[in-house]
C-alpha cells in the first residue's frame, strides 16, 4: 500500500509540474489586455435596433452595396415587415444571427485569450465564437455553422515586442443569415469570407475596435464597417442570462411566421394571412 501511495503521489506531482510548465509557457504580458465586459458603444442620434454599421440607422440608411438580386430580396423583406411579418430576419425564432452580425454584440461580450484559441463569449442567441490562433491551416472539410470557422493570427504592428492586433478570417457558414434585423441579406450560397482586425484604441485601453470586411455574393464589392466597444468600469460587472426561447411567442410553420397568444392560441401576424396546413390533424365537425 505504501508503494501505491508513493506512486500516486509521484503521478500527482508530475501532473502539477506539467501544468505549471504549460502555464509558464503562456506569457500573458505579450497580449493586449482584453479582460472584462465589453458593450457596443452607443452612437448619438442612432436610435432603435442597432444597424450592422453602428454609425447608421438600420435598413436602407445602411447603404449596403447590394447586387440587384439582393436588393429585390431586401425590399421584399422591408415590405413584409411593414405588413406585420418578419421579412428576412431569421433570428425571430431564436436562430443565431451568425457572422458577421454576431459582432453587433446585442448582449455584453467577454474575450478570453489562451495560447491556442481566443474565445468570444456573448450571452445572446448562440453568439459564442472560437478563433484558432495555433497556426493551423484550413481543414479540408468544415462543418458549416452560423458563426463559421475562424482562424486568427496575432501581430505586433509596432514592433514593440507585444501583440496589439488580432487578424481573423472566417469561412464555412450555413444560413440563413442577415446583416441586421431589417433583413439585409447575405447570399444563400453561404460562400461568405469575413476578415477582421481586432485591436485596442492606442489612446484609450477601454475602447476596442473590430474592423470587419465582408466578401459575399450578395454584395457588389467588399463591405467594410468599424465596430466600437467600451469596457465596463465596474469591478464586478453584471452578467445577465439571456434565454431567447423563454417567452418568445413567434412560431414558424411552413415558412410562414405566426404568433402564439397569451392564451396559447395561434395568431396571424399579417392581414389576411392564411392558416397553416392542418392536413395531419383531425378536423372538427361543424
Amino acid at each position: 500500500m505504501r508503494y501505491r501511495d508513493l506512486i500516486g503521489a509521484l503521478v500527482l506531482a508530475a501532473a502539477f509540474v506539467a501544468a505549471a510548465g504549460d502555464a509558464a509557457a503562456f506569457d500573458e504580458s505579450k497580449y493586449p489586455n482584453l479582460k472584462g465586459q465589453w458593450r457596443r458603444v452607443p452612437v448619438p442620434g442612432v436610435v432603435g435596433q442597432p444597424g450592422y454599421d453602428q454609425y447608421k440607422i438600420q435598413g436602407r440608411t445602411q447603404q449596403a452595396p447590394l447586387t440587384p438580386e439582393a436588393t429585390k430580396i431586401f425590399e421584399a423583406s422591408l415590405a413584409d415587415q411593414e405588413a406585420g411579418g418578419q421579412g428576412g430576419d431569421p433570428t425571430y425564432i431564436c436562430r443565431s444571427p451568425g457572422m458577421p452580425r454576431i459582432m453587433t454584440v446585442y448582449d455584453p461580450m467577454e474575450i478570453v485569450i489562451t495560447p491556442e484559441t481566443v474565445h468570444v463569449f456573448i450571452e445572446h442567441v448562440h453568439d459564442n465564437r472560437r478563433i484558432y490562433t495555433d497556426g493551423r491551416d484550413w481543414p479540408k472539410l468544415i462543418e458549416p455553422t452560423f458563426a463559421g470557422y475562424s482562424i486568427g493570427r496575432w501581430t505586433d504592428s509596432k514592433g514593440a515586442g507585444r501583440y496589439d492586433t488580432l487578424a481573423v478570417e472566417t469561412r464555412g457558414f450555413k444560413g440563413p443569415r442577415a446583416f441586421d434585423a431589417t433583413g439585409i441579406p447575405l447570399s444563400s450560397d453561404n460562400q461568405t469570407v469575413i476578415r477582421e482586425r481586432i485591436f485596442l484604441d492606442p489612446a484609450d485601453p477601454n475602447i476596442l475596435y473590430d474592423d470587419i470586411t465582408t466578401i459575399d455574393h450578395s454584395l457588389t464589392r467588399p463591405w467594410s464597417v468599424a465596430k466600437k466597444y467600451g469596457r465596463a468600469q465596474a469591478k464586478q460587472p453584471l452578467w445577465e442570462e439571456t434565454n431567447c426561447a423563454e417567452g418568445n411567442g413567434h412560431v414558424e410553420i411552413g415558412g410562414q411566421g405566426y404568433f402564439r397568444s397569451a392564451d396559447g392560441r395561434l395568431m396571424p401576424t399579417k392581414k389576411d394571412q392564411p392558416a397553416p396546413d392542418l392536413r395531419y390533424f383531425k378536423q372538427g365537425g361543424k
